[in-house]
């Protein structure tokens, strides 16, 4: 009987305790004499959200990474689009448009050095190509054969099409890009549109498609030649590919219906994978077959949904909210600081303003000391044993300027604010404290510093606004949401002197919650034009979505870091005493036991 060290060249290790965990001993076998087991460390496969485009739409291209990536033309629900979107690895934002509108066209290279060409827009078929440079696209040299649904990869200067369909019949031509012309390549030994791609000009891959029928087939391409290489598993048309000839990825399409099959191809045999969350045709995709990027596409109507697959010896955990222990006072418009182990909440609103504090230790709230002047509205930051609280509102319209001082058991009077408001936002500590925003009653745009103290001017907020929230410190530090007249998505970095613009929130909301650093913001609840549960994480340029709270509020208090956010309190229709504990995203190694002795 062949031996495991004649199959994989090395003997199974018999060790008293597993070894660390890393890609360095992906694929081994150990013994643990210790636990009795036999082990091994396998590879994780699987598809998780990423920020959705910005426009839903099908029949479009996509190129770049999964980190760098872009979509460009295709149709949304209406209209033959010119749209191109840059994705960062977390969100989609707006680049320039192509010149020519069309849709199943074919894409080509990275996000600042993009190839558009062929397609269709219900008049013509396209020989249209277009060169992007990161912000604009130029005219090309057109295709010699004008045709939609056509395989598509390579580069800017070394771009491949073939197939595809002229209006007439499906074609077999093959063409190859320079940077400047396209010239005549070698034929597809079977004709046919809507297939898969990925690979390169000398070493090209197009898979599935559909001739009348829906086929399985798979060509390789040398750059001259095309052979017949592995059929995939579910024939489908319309799938996206990505990866190269040896190390490819393929993913959704239509076989008898949507499908969100994935398979991948080790340059002669498709593997089946784990499927996409959302089924769907005329599907974009780019990337690696370890790290690829599906978005847009259609189900029963045009999606904007983006997924992201990861093939790594790290199991993922999903971000999530868990429900801690209750406050003992349910309260609105409150103040927080701390870490989700040790909190700060005071002040706040139930029937009356409140100076109650109260203090968490990762599971219960126990009664701190009351704050000198009770009122709602109130500015937070600091620590447990170092908290800072100022402004808000008792019964002046304008705001109070008192701030006091917490030292984990009792508040004394500071140094009061120059600017008298309520529903500013916070940050920093008690001895480098920064305030920002709130009401005089209008919105404001004041910022000013605390040096443990006394209050100083600081660089104004360029969006006056109030219930907005805050993070970071007071020389990196974080603004975002809260309201004028409406609710807002703004978001503004602070150095120390001056603010400047961030990226937007996906969902504009005043009265929400906030924690972390001004790289490592998060976002949660509030109000829109109803309470919302929407999280959102910062990583110093876009916020993306991540796991909703459990019960949607506003006007509650937040604090600690990105990973590990705490939220307390609030108003649902009625005030409410619940806490939640955010655990951001992790990666973990998993040995996977083979056989217990």
């Amino acid at each position: 009987m062949t031996t495991y060290n004649e199959l994989a060249g090395f003997r199974v290790n018999y060790v008293s305790s597993d070894p660390t965990l890393n890609s360095g001993n992906e694929g081994q076998v150990w013994y643990n004499s210790t636990s009795g087991t036999l082990k091994a460390l396998v590879q994780i496969k699987s598809w998780a959200s990423g920020g959705n485009l910005g426009t839903a739409r099908k029949q479009f291209a996509g190129a770049g990474t999964q980190t760098e990536a872009l979509g460009f033309g295709g149709e949304d629900a209406t209209v033959i689009s010119t749209a191109t979107e840059e994705y960062n690895g977390a969100s989609w934002t707006a680049g320039g448009n192509l010149a020519t509108a069309r849709y199943t066209l074919a894409g080509a290279g990275t996000q600042t050095t993009g190839l558009a060409f062929g397609g269709y827009n219900n008049v013509t078929y396209q020989v249209a190509t277009e060169e992007y440079d990161g912000s604009a696209w130029t005219a090309g040299g057109s295709l010699a054969t004008g045709r939609q649904a056509l395989i598509g990869t390579g580069t800017q200067t070394a771009g491949l099409a073939a197939g595809g369909y002229n209006g007439t019949t499906n074609v077999a031509n093959t063409e190859e890009y320079d940077g400047s012309a396209w010239t005549a390549g070698g034929s597809l030994n079977t004709a046919r549109r809507y297939s898969g791609s990925a690979g390169t000009q000398t070493a090209g891959l197009g898979f599935s498609g559909n001739t009348t029928v829906v086929v399985p087939n798979t060509e390789e391409y040398d750059g001259s030649t095309w052979t017949n290489g592995g059929n995939v598993n579910t024939a489908r048309y319309s799938p996206a590919g990505a990866g190269s000839q040896t190390a490819a990825i393929g993913f959704g399409g239509f076989s008898t219906a949507n499908t969100g099959a994935t398979e991948e191809y080790d340059g002669s045999v498709w593997t089946n994978s784990t499927s996409l969350t959302t089924a769907r045709r005329y599907i974009a995709g780019c990337g690696t077959r370890s790290s690829a990027l599906a978005f847009g596409g259609f189900t029963t109507t045009v999606v904007a949904n983006t997924e992201e697959f990861t093939s790594s010896i790290n199991v993922t955990t999903a971000a999530a909210w868990a429900a801690g222990g209750n406050m003992g006072t349910a309260r609105r418009d409150l103040g927080g600081a701390g870490t989700q182990t040790a909190g700060l909440a005071f002040g706040g609103l139930t029937t009356t303003n409140q100076s109650a504090t109260e203090e968490y230790d990762g599971s219960t709230w126990t009664s701190g000391g009351s704050l000198g002047t009770a009122r709602r509205e109130i500015g937070g930051a600091g620590t447990q044993t170092a908290g800072l609280g100022f402004g808000g509102y008792t019964t002046s319209t304008s705001g109070v300027t008192n701030t006091e001082e917490y030292d984990g058991s009792a508040w004394t009077g500071g140094g009061n604010l120059g600017t008298a408001r309520y529903a500013p936002a916070g940050a920093g500590t008690q001895t480098a404290g920064l305030g920002f925003g709130g009401a005089v009653p209008s919105a404001s745009n004041a910022t000013e510093e605390y040096d443990g103290s006394a209050w100083t001017g600081g660089g104004n907020l360029a969006t006056a606004r109030f219930r907005l929230a805050g993070a970071g410190t007071q020389t990196a530090g974080l603004a975002f949401g809260g309201q004028t007249t409406v609710s807002l998505a703004n978001t503004e970095e602070y150095d120390g002197s001056a603010w400047t613009a961030g990226g937007n929130l996906n969902a504009a909301r005043k009265g929400l919650g906030g924690a972390g650093t001004q790289t490592a913001g998060l976002a949660f609840g509030g109000f829109t034009t109803t309470n919302v549960a929407n999280t959102e994480e910062y990583n110093g340029t876009s916020w993306t979505a991540s796991t909703a709270m459990t019960t949607a509020r506003r006007y509650l208090g937040g604090c600690g870091i990105q990973t590990a956010g705490l939220a307390f309190g609030g108003r649902t229709t009625v005030d409410v005493a619940n806490t939640e504990e955010f655990t951001g995203a992790f990666d973990t190694a998993t040995a996977s036991t083979l056989t217990t002795s």
